[in-house]
């Protein structure tokens, strides 16, 4: 496949929208065009032994989960790490593509892979996403009526303002009286300078209404999981469940107060990879990610919750074989696509 139509169909796959604000996803790394792939390598973390893996198994294009650019690079030399990754990835066509927390928040993405270790029970993101496409332009929606002296200026006034969009006038009649009713669009910033001009004149304030626009969520896809078991098991089960799934000899437990590890497990809350901003404030009997703080750790145990760390990729990258055989289905067979064998984990039992 040509490299743009490769990333157009994994953009297909998990819009990039998806992911989360301050990620970077997409083509980090583009050859020259044109660029064919014939093999597609997947990674969770793109290591230079990683690199040297797929330089060696002839990949066109590394897939790497997270991504190996995220602060910007100010020059790419020989000096770090991650540099070099760009160095040899130019030097033998190789582009390399990042999705992370779009995987994450898709249905079928990698937090949904995670909640099979909990054995059957039925999943809701913890924060559903919002639609990346809707119509609805701005932030807020401000409505007002206007009689004929008033309605020119203000509208001449309107328009100066930036960040106005979907201005539209229809006649009304209020109170008896002749008059226009506006309806506009605007950001939040906008928004300011639109209520400051209406409120210069007390009869336009006292008629206007703002409403806040919001896109709509998108059904079984966001960050984290809230998970119901079908029937309730102990907190020991579970571990041994997670275990298994993850292919890991040791996981590290908290035991929530009030708990021991016969207690059941009927609501779990996860998050692959560092979870502690997602799972915070959650109710439940479980919470299940890869790493968290010490005091939030702290902070779940005293209120109840019993906590599962798998150490971050342990979380995510067992996900990949699953990936390996979806995209095949979703690229038709098109490009041969394997899953590295030196990829891992930094950490390890000593």
């Amino acid at each position: 496949m040509n490299l743009r139509e490769l990333v157009s169909a994994l953009n297909d796959f998990a819009s990039p929208s998806l992911a989360e604000s301050w990620d970077n996803v997409g083509l980090l790394v583009e050859p020259s065009p044109p660029h064919s792939v014939n093999t597609l390598f997947l990674t969770n973390d793109l290591t230079e032994e990683v690199m040297e893996e797929a330089v060696q198994k002839k990949a066109d294009l590394v897939l790497s989960y997270h991504p190996p650019i995220f602060t910007p690079l100010k020059r790419v030399t020989w000096k770090t790490w991650k540099e070099r990754l760009v160095v040899r990835a130019l030097e033998n066509r190789i582009g390399i593509y990042s999705p992370h927390t779009a995987y994450d928040a898709i249905p079928h993405g990698v937090n949904n892979w995670l909640t099979k270790g909990l054995g059957a029970c039925t999943s809701v993101p913890l924060h559903p996403s919002a639609a990346p496409s809707s119509p609805t332009e701005g932030t807020h929606r401000v409505e007002f009526c206007a009689d004929a002296e008033h309605l020119d200026a203000v509208l001449s006034k309107i328009k100066d303002i930036p960040e106005i969009s979907c201005l539209t006038t229809l006649p009304a009649r209020v109170e008896g009286e002749e008059q226009t009713r506006v309806s506009l669009n605007c950001t939040q910033k906008a928004l300011l300078e639109v209520v400051a001009l209406l409120s210069q004149n007390s009869l336009l304030y006292h008629k206007t209404e703002i409403l806040l626009l919001q896109k709509p969520l998108l059904p079984h896809t966001g960050m984290g999981r809230l998970c119901i078991l079908n029937e309730p098991v102990s907190l020991s089960d579970i571990i041994e469940r997670i275990k298994g799934h993850l292919k890991l000899p040791h996981v590290r437990v908290a035991v929530g107060v009030g708990r021991t590890l016969e207690s059941p497990v009927k609501k779990a809350a996860l998050c692959a990879g560092s979870g502690s901003s997602v799972l915070k404030g959650t109710e439940a009997d479980l919470y299940l990610t890869g790493e968290m703080s010490h005091h939030d750790v702290l902070d779940a145990v005293a209120n109840g919750i019993s906590v599962i760390l798998c150490e971050h990729s342990n979380t995510e990258r067992g996900f990949l074989s699953e990936l390996r055989d979806t995209l095949a289905i979703h690229l038709q067979n098109k490009i041969n696509i394997i899953v590295s064998e030196k990829d891992r984990d930094p950490l390890q039992v000593a």
